[in-house]
């Protein structure tokens, strides 16, 4: 055998959840080796870019200024003040019916940012190779897994072997590490696709991001950060499986014709920027966020469609709630990867967890409706929605992850 190392927290998985992890607990004191397959992150795009955006809502914010990654972060983000549901599912391709939710309603400036991907995990790896407690090594994977009594022994795809009191599983919905560890996953899909892409427009989005229903799922607009003065949105278009590649095939004529048509002229005449990637719609739910020395966070324990911002903002939930058990447990003299803490995160996060995914499966069923009848019901049902004061801010507060 190899050298082992030491560390308190071996964290799988460098995407944007990874290196949230590594600098939430580096932050908090532990010493953290994050080990990721992927090459170094770059802002520059190629073929193999990560063309998301991602929404930060507000307690997601929180988490980023703990771990000292936002002030980094926050010059490339835009803000996310309202929320706008547009329903055009009517015989054309024009807008019914708008109902707009302003962060202001509940005392806010803003619901959260929104941050391109690739800029993300740039930013974060630049953070992370600063940190003196926190080691980054790309191109590595954790190959195997043996939890003992007192620590898990890893052995990386590299040859290093790591003894650590936590291994975190952040290495996506596919996880290796929560295959190894014997959990199992319950995985459904429904026929669709999402094609990602930035988009500019004359219209400035102010501050909106603008959901448009029709059919095959959720047309959405998020703001990003003017590009040279340009207004720019990226851009989250669901639709059928078949739909979503004839699409992605389209040149580049016949796609921006395709795309205005979708967007209903909200914004004005939408232009295509950078290249457009396709990704697999489907929810994903492990039977366990724990298991012995190991603990699940992010698409290794829960897959969601992209509506209402609710993915990564799930995951950093999952980081805050383990910080949190873990410093307790150490400022307390206690074992931070013990069966009691890791059995305690599960029963906390899972309710959460299991709610936030049906309600996201029934909107996304909703949103996909081809029947026109099922479309003017989802019309009527926004519309009341809409119109009931109180209700309405109790959504958007259960769609912040805050309660009162």
């Amino acid at each position: 055998m190899n050298r082992t190392e030491k560390t308190d927290i071996l964290v799988a998985g460098g995407g944007v959840a990874g290196l949230t992890a590594a600098a939430a607990f580096a932050a908090a004191g532990f010493d953290v080796i994050c080990v990721d397959p992927a090459p170094p992150a770059t802002t520059e795009i190629t073929a193999t870019s990560d063309l998301r955006s991602t929404a930060f809502l507000m307690p997601a914010i929180r988490l980023l200024e703990d771990a000292g990654l936002w002030q980094a972060l926050k010059s490339g983000a835009a803000p996310l003040r309202v929320m706008r549901i547009a329903d055009a599912g009517g015989t054309e391709a024009e807008i019914r019916d708008t109902a707009d939710f302003s962060a202001t309603e509940l005392g806010l400036d803003t619901f959260g940012w929104n941050l391109p991907n690739r800029l993300l995990r740039a930013e974060m790896t630049a953070h992370l190779l600063r940190l003196p407690n926190a080691d980054l090594r790309t191109g590595v994977a954790v190959d195997h897994v043996t939890p003992r009594s007192r620590e898990a022994v890893v052995r990386l795809s590299d040859g290093a072997w790591i003894r650590a009191s936590l291994v975190i599983a952040a290495d996506g919905r596919d996880s290796a590490v929560r295959q190894g560890a014997g959990i199992s996953a319950r995985r459904w899909g429904y026929g669709q696709k999402a094609l990602v892409l930035s988009v500019s427009h004359p219209r400035p989005h102010n501050d909106t991001s603008t959901e448009i229903h029709r059919t095959g799922g959720p047309f959405t607009l998020v703001p990003l950060p003017d590009h040279d003065g340009t207004p720019c949105s990226a851009l989250v278009w669901m639709d059928t499986g078949p739909e979503i590649v004839r699409l992605a095939a389209q040149d580049d004529d016949a796609f921006t014709a395709a795309l205005n048509a979708r967007s209903c002229g909200v914004l004005g005449r939408l232009e295509p920027i950078g290249p457009r990637r396709a990704w697999p719609i489907i929810t994903q739910v492990a039977s366990r966020l724990d298991a012995a020395r190991t603990a699940l966070v992010a698409e290794a324990a829960h897959v969601v469609p992209p509506i209402g911002a609710q993915g990564l903002n799930m995951s950093l939930h999952d980081i805050a709630t383990l910080r949190d058990l873990c410093v307790t447990a150490r400022d307390s003299g206690q074992d931070i990867g013990s069966s009691d803490l890791l059995h305690r995160y599960h029963r906390t996060r899972r309710p959460d967890i299991l709610a936030r995914v049906t309600g996201i499966d029934i909107l996304n069923r909703a949103a996909m409706q081809e029947s026109r009848a099922l479309r003017d019901l989802r019309l009527a049902g926004l519309r009341a929605l809409y119109g009931a004061g109180p209700l309405r801010r109790a959504v958007m507060k259960l769609g912040l992850g805050v309660s009162g």
